[in-house]
């Protein structure tokens, strides 16, 4: 089968970090595992990180990738909620082989049926944002996705043009949140106001002000969707007491969580949207029923894809583009490549 794969980490600026290779097919699908035909592939943060220039080399060739689109190929013996021919989304698992191949094998538990009135590019660009959102808000945080107890709270976005701030932003929304959003070029402004928040105020001034601005003097949650050390103290400050700040990225020093957040009995609250499948938890089938959910959403008009960039099929080339722009970090929502040529 075609895949993209590394022997070496290096820069994505030399033709070798990602490479056109050729590689045996996987087994048969055993268990609980789907064999799909990948059809379109996302990028994201993930995938550059572990790309990223380090010791060591890679015999055969490593396979990244976590956001995919595909139909099911193969079922093994215990699969319950596919069968062949199906059209699936998924985020996969950090542990496997990634989706840089033509066939992957993926845990039916990890998957969701693909949205129908999207196409595969549109939906690949979806899964992880939206597993990472959707459990940090309304797994890891103490809020619902439907409901009247929302109301009238205030959900701050930080990095809100991003991967996962653009689907937070339609989750805070339909959760009944006023939701800030931040961004600081002109297009990302648009981008946030297009997805649906309420206001957006600029990540590279000092918050408080521009909140004040639009009336608002305390937020009861927020995600730090850009760089946890640099608004610790601001958000501290910020959060409502007894509220909530969700984490999705590794602090570089240490963070001190006493007061403000000891004194307002503030919830600190991570995501990591592979915890499920690498520690292969009793509650895996959580991230199925997210995917569902989201597709139901999507075809009935509450939510959207959050595609920006088809950048062509699935060759080395165009994943090692990929990742420059993911790197640059000027992305405006998601990016994807389709077919294999």
């Amino acid at each position: 089968m075609k895949a993209i794969g590394l022997t070496h980490y290096l820069p994505v600026s030399n033709p070798d970090s990602l490479l056109d290779v050729e590689l045996p097919a996987p087994a048969a699908p055993q268990g609980q595992d789907l064999l799909i035909q990948v059809q379109a592939i996302s990028v994201n943060p993930v995938d550059t990180k572990l790309r990223a220039p380090k010791a060591g080399q890679e015999s055969p060739p490593r396979v990244l990738g976590f956001d995919a689109a595909g139909t099911v190929l193969a079922i093994g013996p215990d699969v319950t909620a596919f069968e062949v021919g199906d059209e699936v989304y998924y985020a996969g698992d950090v542990t496997r082989p990634g989706c840089n191949a033509q066939l992957q094998l993926v845990d039916e538990r990890l998957a969701g049926r693909k949205p129908n009135t999207l196409d595969f590019a549109e939906a690949a660009a979806l899964p992880l944002t939206t597993l990472t959102a959707w459990e940090l808000l309304f797994q890891r945080m103490p809020y619902q996705l439907d409901g009247k107890r929302n109301l009238g709270k205030v959900l701050l976005v930080i990095g809100g043009a991003g991967g996962v701030g653009s689907i937070a932003i339609q989750l805070g929304r339909h959760a009944g949140f006023t939701v800030v959003a931040t961004a600081s070029r002109p297009e990302t402004v648009a981008w946030c106001k297009q997805l649906g928040a309420d206001h957006v105020i600029d990540h590279r001034q000092p918050l408080a002000p521009q909140l004040q601005a639009v009336g608002i003097n305390q937020v009861d949650a927020a995600l730090n969707l850009a760089n946890t050390d640099l608004y610790w103290q601001q958000l501290g400050e910020l959060l409502a007491p007894q509220g909530h700040v969700g984490l999705i990225v590794e602090p570089a020093g240490e963070l001190r969580i006493g007061d403000p957040y000891k004194s307002k009995c503030i919830g600190i609250h991570w995501e990591f949207m592979f915890a499920r499948a690498r520690f292969r938890t009793a509650d895996m089938i959580e991230q199925h029923r997210i995917l569902t959910r989201a597709a139901s959403l999507i075809d009935a008009g509450e939510l959207r894809t959050t595609l920006t960039q088809r950048l062509g099929p699935i060759t080395a080339a165009n994943l090692r583009l990929a990742h420059q722009q993911m790197e640059s970090g000027r992305t405006i929502g998601k990016l994807a490549l389709e077919g294999w040529g």
